[in-house]
This record gives structure tokens, sequence and C-alpha cells, in this order.
């Protein structure tokens, strides 16, 4: 969901059919990374809009990403060695 919102701002039920859950937990979800300041939120009508309020939290991700290969890597690498 962090990823839908850096491209820009989503309703609830937008969320919802992107990620392929159900509303319940897309907004339980949405209400973790608000508490969090992760994202923030907006209400028209009916509809309850959020955005990203902190894109520095998409670096985590890239890192998390780089720790998770080097980690395959060296795995891959002890195993070929056996």
């Amino acid at each position: 969901m962090v990823d839908v919102l850096s491209q820009g701002e989503r309703c609830v039920c937008e969320l919802t059919a992107m990620v392929g859950a159900d509303m319940s937990t897309v907004s339980k979800h949405l209400s973790v990374l608000k508490a969090a300041g992760i994202v923030s939120d907006s209400k028209r009508g009916m509809q309850v809009y959020y955005k990203l309020k902190m894109p520095c939290v998409l670096r985590l991700f890239d890192c998390v990403g780089e720790v998770l290969s080097r980690s395959a890597e060296e795995q891959a690498a002890l195993a070929s060695t056996r």
C-alpha cells in the first residue's frame, strides 16, 4: 500500500482493489500506518482518501531489499561450496 500511495492519493476503495484485500483489512493497515505518521487521511463525502506523508519510508524498502538480496547471494554461495 505504501508503494501505491507513493504514486499519489488513493481512497480506501481503490486501495482495496489494488492490493486484493477486503476493506476491513486495508482499513486496519491504513490505521496502523496513520498512527505511525507514515500516511495522512482526508474525508470527502463518504470516502476517505490517504496519501503518503513520509516518502522517506520508501528508502527503507530499498534497504531491506538490498539486505535480502545479499543474504540470498551469500546463502547461494555457501550452498554451492558444499
